[in-house]
């Protein structure tokens, strides 16, 4: 029998309220379900992508829409628990945010300097409001799985299955299993909320003064 290392999340776990589902905290992944809607008229085939998530054992599963605050919360939140090691993307990609390329892009490329997400076609991918450590720690904890513009239940369940047994699957290109928790204390943070509408900041604004406002 093959053992594995879970660790016990910290109390305050998960620190950012948010649209998702809380599922087994000790289990290897999280769903993101992108959301190309508006909040007030979740489509019923994102509903279900998120409930079959949670049913087949993810530790969390919610969706996304924005590409600032909403990856903040998904790195806050991932950071804080080192069992999560997978993050599946899928739903149909948001018009105008982005929010899928840049989740992709933060995940492959990180963040500059300006704490702006490299590498992404995403017009507002700032993350102001979460420290660039947390940032990092999310970026190493995690493999992306990516499949976006996916709506089919049905493969979201086999991808979250791959990802909790005990010996490698093969699932797409990846062979998948759960290789137990991050090596490295949970790093809990909630957003600063020092910037409460990045969609209103420009870019040629995010200059050194006002990097000097965020803390570095």
């Amino acid at each position: 029998m093959i053992c594995v290392l879970k660790v016990k999340p910290p109390p305050e776990y998960p620190p950012e309220e948010g649209r998702y589902l809380r599922g087994n905290d000790y289990c290897p992944v999280a769903v993101v379900v992108l959301l190309n809607a508006p909040y007030e008229k979740i489509p019923p085939d994102v509903e279900k992508l998120v409930k079959v998530a949670v049913e087949t054992g993810a530790a969390l599963a919610g969706t996304l829409q924005t590409a600032n605050i909403g990856l903040e919360k998904i790195v806050a939140n991932v950071a804080a628990n080192p069992n999560i090691r997978y993050l599946v993307l899928c739903g149909r990609e948001v018009d105008g945010h982005k929010a899928g390329d840049a989740l992709v892009a933060l995940i492959k490329n990180g963040v500059n300097a300006r704490r702006i997400i490299i590498g992404t076609d995403a017009p507002t991918g700032y993350l102001f409001n979460v420290p660039v450590e947390a940032i990092e720690r999310f970026r190493k904890q995690v493999m992306l799985i990516n499949l976006m513009n996916v709506v089919d239940p049905e493969l979201v369940k086999k991808a979250v299955w791959s990802c909790c047994q005990d010996k490698p699957v093969k699932f797409m290109d990846n062979n998948l299993y759960d290789p137990g928790a991050y090596p490295e204390p949970p790093i809990c943070c909630k957003i600063t909320w020092r910037i409460t509408k990045p969609e209103s900041v420009e870019e040629w604004e995010i200059d050194e003064e006002f990097i000097k406002k965020l803390g570095g």
